[in-house]
């Protein structure tokens, strides 16, 4: 007499399923490891930036600042072409792009963009103020006016510059800007080395 076919058990089947499950968890912790993610965008201070970063964050705000001004088609009283050339307007827009970054990021919730957005109404109503302030223009700029304090030497005659060709004008400033951070890089190193020699000359 033929024996019955052997019938699978609840408990083998899952079995199998949870050995499979923990199969994958390993695959995908093996692929995890091996996957460098990127960073989480981390403020930026421009005071302390060396050289090489600064010219690469200078690279990366200009395109996004373009491309933000294009999109939501923002008139020079909100973003002006020489923003680059005034400080507190640096400040805000990379503040702004920070935030971006972070509200767009693959691991961040679907609010992020529209939290984004809102805080993106308020900063257009702080750059129209900056801008209104610094006095820069659609095809002219000027340093920002500084109030003196009592005591302190009064800010030389400020008189506007045209400045024909935007795109120029702004690698040139990058230009300038990495080469003084160059400098105080190499001062600093070389400021190093002297204590350095100077330290072993003395247990020498």
């Amino acid at each position: 007499m033929n024996s019955a076919p052997d019938v699978p058990h609840a408990e083998d089947e899952l079995g199998d399923d949870i050995d499979a499950e923990l199969e994958d968890e390993d695959m995908y912790d093996l692929v995890m490891a091996s996957t460098t993610l990127p960073e989480p965008p981390r403020p930026i201070n421009w005071n302390l930036l060396s050289s090489g970063d600064a010219e690469a964050e200078w690279l990366a705000l200009n395109q996004w600042v373009d491309q933000i001004r294009r999109t939501y088609g923002l008139p020079a009283s909100v973003i002006p072409p020489f923003w680059y050339r005034h400080p507190e307007l640096v400040w805000e827009l990379s503040a702004l792009h920070l935030h971006w970054i972070a509200s767009y990021d693959p691991e961040q919730d679907a609010s992020g963009p529209i939290a984004w957005h809102t805080d993106f109404a308020l900063a257009r109503e702080r750059l129209r103020e900056w801008v209104a302030t610094c006095g820069t223009r659609l095809d002219r700029d000027r340093p920002t006016r500084q109030t003196t304090w009592p005591g302190e030497t009064p800010q030389p005659p400020i008189e506007d510059e045209v400045i024909a060709n935007r795109m120029e004008d702004f690698i040139a400033f990058v230009a300038a800007d990495v080469q003084v951070r160059q400098g105080i890089e190499d001062e600093f190193i070389r400021a190093k080395r002297a204590a350095d020699r100077a330290r072993n000359d003395e247990r020498s």
